[in-house]
């Protein structure tokens, strides 16, 4: 392999919150420090892996919008339950993905599934939220729901990557992606190195959601993040404690960044519409469910 990206920063986030009453969270990064250096990337939340006990009514997060970004949302343990003000609705499990792109806007809610919650158990997300361009960022809605069993297995020296987008050396993922991403899914066994071809020009962060590398002879452990600027092409971690990971890189997007709560534009004026858009009810209502 060629020149790999080289360490840039790690991040080593404290704390946890609750966001709703079913998603115990840990923010691993988020745009509100230096976008740039994630960027296509805009925040990475990691839920669980928490026990709930058995419910009538199903934990989660209530009715909320968003307009500007996508949200990635992939199932380790428990299942989730989606529908929003653009008509879709869906249940994911074990393994699936729910790629929302809701652009120029959707209310939505996101619950644990009618099942989980009668029967409890382990719950573990993770949620990513990835940037649109200014060109993009009033599409329409968009909605894919992608199943375990498609999302193809790659098996590499030291572990194995689920290709959920992008290209990894020639296995393509399923999701639709509006500018140049890969998200991989990755399955750390060790001991050894494992490579990961990364495209040049593309930022990338390694978010371990448990066990540990080394990387640059400095150890990215549970809910630490490595981030790797966009020259090079490949990312090589030395695997100390076999566990999981995501890899996520992208062409940056390099435009400006506002942000407000469940929005992301480019201006502060695009973030006053968009709230009194929310407002007067012009990103849509949800139907009683």
């Amino acid at each position: 392999m060629s020149t790999m990206k080289r360490l840039k920063a790690i991040y080593r986030p404290e704390g946890s919150h609750w966001v709703g009453d079913g998603f115990p969270v840990r923010t691993l990064f988020s745009y509100a420090g230096h976008p740039e250096d994630v960027s296509p990337f805009l925040l990475f939340d990691h839920a669980g892996p928490k026990s709930f006990g058995p419910t009538d009514v199903p934990r989660g997060v209530d009715e909320h919008p968003h307009r500007g970004f996508e949200t990635v949302t992939i199932v380790y343990q428990g299942e989730l339950q989606h529908r929003d003000s653009a008509g879709h609705a869906g249940k994911i499990g074990p393994g699936d993905v729910q790629w929302m792109t809701a652009a120029s806007g959707v209310v939505h809610e996101e619950m644990h599934s009618d099942e989980f919650a009668r029967q409890g158990g382990v719950f573990e997300v993770v949620q990513l939220w990835v940037n649109l361009p200014a060109r993009n960022k009033m599409d329409d809605p968009r909605y894919q729901e992608i199943r375990r069993d498609d999302v193809p297995t790659v098996r590499v020296r030291g572990g194995d990557v689920r290709v959920i987008a992008g290209d990894f050396a020639g296995t393509l993922g399923p999701a639709q992606t509006v500018t140049p991403i890969e998200v991989w899914d990755v399955r750390f066994e060790g001991p050894g190195i494992l490579e990961l071809p990364v495209p040049r020009g593309h930022n990338a962060v390694l978010a371990v959601l448990d066990g540990s590398v080394e990387i640059e002879h400095e150890t990215v452990g549970a809910h630490e993040v490595g981030v790797f600027g966009p020259e090079g092409s490949g990312v090589a971690v030395k695997v100390l404690r076999p566990g999981k990971a995501l890899l996520l890189a992208g062409e940056p997007i390099q435009e400006p960044v506002a942000g407000y709560g469940p929005f992301v534009m480019n201006t502060q004026d695009e973030i006053r519409q968009a709230v009194e858009d929310f407002r007067s009810g012009r990103l849509g209502k949800l139907l009683a469910g």
